[in-house]
């Protein structure tokens, strides 16, 4: 593996339920019109991420539940578990179909970690979303439709990147994702123009390459 090699997330497991059962849909705080679920399982938690917020724009749908698993995919529960679950509701199945179907296209096509190091163990994401969804414009208390830069990478990376990322353009952190998180990583959600938000994921990128190919620098 070359530095800046993609690693891509796979869908591990989905499944539509037509017609929630009133007792789960009790549980996830659904409103009565969310009768449909869309359950998915990926082996990336931060891709998936990003990919479901993809599937808000593409149809009719909230995300009512989404958790990263402690420790990732390589301590998974079962070989369908992944690194994280996530849960659409939507008036009808149609429409969590739709929006699976995008989750599942983005994070196949778009939405990558990258290698930091020649191994592949270090690795990084930076991501630019120039339009959020509903799920990634409310994890970050900005407007949908915003540009969001989707930083992470290991904790002292992460840090590292992110100060990097804030210096080199004008955006603003609205998010800090402080370290351990459940995968043990770590980084943050900054938001600005288009431009802005491209210009922190190099930085971001430049400088989590550095501290893996060059971690002691005193």
């Amino acid at each position: 593996m070359a530095i800046m090699d993609p690693i891509k997330p796979q869908i591990l497991s989905v499944r539509i339920i037509p017609n929630v059962d009133s007792g789960l849909a009790q549980k996830l705080k659904l409103r009565p019109d969310q009768r449909s679920l869309g359950l998915i399982t990926c082996t990336i938690d931060d891709a998936l991420y990003v990919s479901i917020d993809e599937g808000t724009k593409m149809a009719d749908v909230e995300v009512v539940y989404a958790k990263s698993f402690y420790a990732g995919s390589a301590h998974a529960s079962g070989p369908l578990s992944g690194e994280i679950i996530a849960i659409f509701a939507g008036p009808d199945p149609a429409e969590v179909r739709a929006a699976l179907a995008a989750t599942r296209t983005y994070a196949e096509n778009e939405a990558w970690f990258y290698a930091a190091d020649e191994s592949g163990s270090n690795a990084f994401f930076a991501h630019t979303i120039s339009r959020t969804g509903s799920y990634l414009s409310g994890l970050a208390g900005i407007a949908g439709g915003k540009p969001l830069a989707y930083l992470i990478a290991c904790p002292l990376e992460a840090t590292f990147g992110l100060d990097a990322a804030l210096k080199a353009a004008d955006v603003e952190m609205k998010v800090w994702f402080e370290p351990p998180s459940e995968t043990n990583f770590s980084g943050g959600l900054l938001t600005g123009s288009q431009s802005a938000c491209k210009a922190a994921c190099d930085a971001f990128r430049e400088a989590v390459i550095d501290v893996a190919n060059n971690p002691i620098v005193l």
